[in-house]
């Protein structure tokens, strides 16, 4: 057990986490719908921030896994989570100055493995359950792809006699709806991993017998995510909604309905992925289907090797942080 105030830095820390969570992911949920002008900015941001607030009140799935998958009970220690925390919050603030549209997902895991690594070593990591979300985080990005080309191929061959110029007008209507989506299944699979960090602490101090998420705790995720959403990601919204391959409406339904219901099936299952991953690769997939030669593969590219380099470069950064705040703490 420890003390009050070692709580509240973590709760503080995971908090800020969901709030650059949000204006780092805001893209994932609202880039096409911008880029092929179905939103304006301030209505899209509008969409996404309350979206994402009802999305994360949605469940706790994911929070569980979080909360009980990488780290055993008993190294859950306010120093472990804080350096972990700062990890992830430095990664998200690194990549988005970038415009690189890197997962948060992939930064807070890794921040946690390598805090544990830095704190305690190899053989304190549950290996088995980071194996299994490691897994999961790697098979929905596939499932988007394969999913964004064929919903792109069916809705081409459904309106394929149709004139473009129409079709793309009844999209970029649906396009809104496709939004609203997309940012639910945000906020249901993104803000439930602050919430399985600040249970995880609850617990160590002695605030919780159970691994239960109380519900200031979803709310105060929630609304930490939406505020950030509020704030928005622009550099990253560039690269997703238009340097990938040149978006219409009806390639950002395709994109945004195949990533919304890849995520929102995980959030069910209470696996955790990457958003940015998701969406990033249904855009790739719907490109693809419209036309291979279409992509701009060097851009998808940076983003691939982005999402290889988080868990180990989150980990490292966690090591560091770890054993620099042990000298001061």
């Amino acid at each position: 057990m420890f003390s009050m105030a070692m709580v509240c830095l973590v709760v503080s820390l995971a908090l800020v986490f969901d709030y650059v969570n949000g204006f780092h992911d805001t893209a994932n949920a609202i880039a096409t719908s911008v880029s092929t002008k179905a939103l304006s900015p301030r209505a899209a941001i509008m969409v996404a921030a309350s979206f994402n607030f009802l999305g994360a009140l949605s469940g706790t799935a994911v929070a569980s896994t979080i909360g009980k998958s990488i780290v055993a009970p008993d190294l859950v220690t306010p120093l472990v989570l804080s350096a972990a925390l700062i990890a992830a919050i430095f990664w998200n603030i690194f990549t988005w100055y970038f415009g690189i549209p890197s997962s948060s997902s992939h930064a807070l895991i890794g921040g946690l493995v390598g805090a544990v690594l830095g704190g305690f070593g190899w053989n304190y990591v549950k290996w088995y359950g980071f194996i299994k979300i490691f897994a999961g985080l790697i098979i929905a990005p596939i499932v988007g792809l394969l999913a964004g080309s064929i919903v792109m191929t069916l809705l081409f061959w459904v309106f394929k006699g149709a004139s473009p110029a129409k079709t793309n007008n009844k999209f970029r209507k649906l396009q809104i709806i496709s939004a609203c989506m997309a940012s639910f299944a945000h906020g249901s699979n993104d803000a439930q991993k602050s919430m399985g960090v600040i249970t995880m602490v609850l617990i160590s101090g002695g605030l919780l017998a159970v691994f239960q998420v109380p519900l200031w705790v979803k709310i105060a995720c929630a609304t930490a995510m939406a505020a950030g959403t509020a704030v928005g990601g622009w550099k990253i919204i560039r690269t997703m909604g238009g340097k990938i391959f040149r978006i219409e409406p009806i390639n950002g339904f395709a994109a945004d309905f195949t990533s919304s219901l890849t995520i929102y099936s995980a959030s069910l299952l209470g696996a955790p992925v990457s958003t940015t991953h998701v969406v990033s690769s249904s855009i790739m997939g719907v490109g693809a289907a419209k036309r291979l030669k279409g992509v701009r593969w060097n851009i998808a590219r940076q983003i691939v090797i982005a999402w290889f380099l988080t868990i180990p470069s989150a980990a490292l950064v966690a090591i560091i942080i770890y054993n620099t705040l042990k000298v001061f703490l």
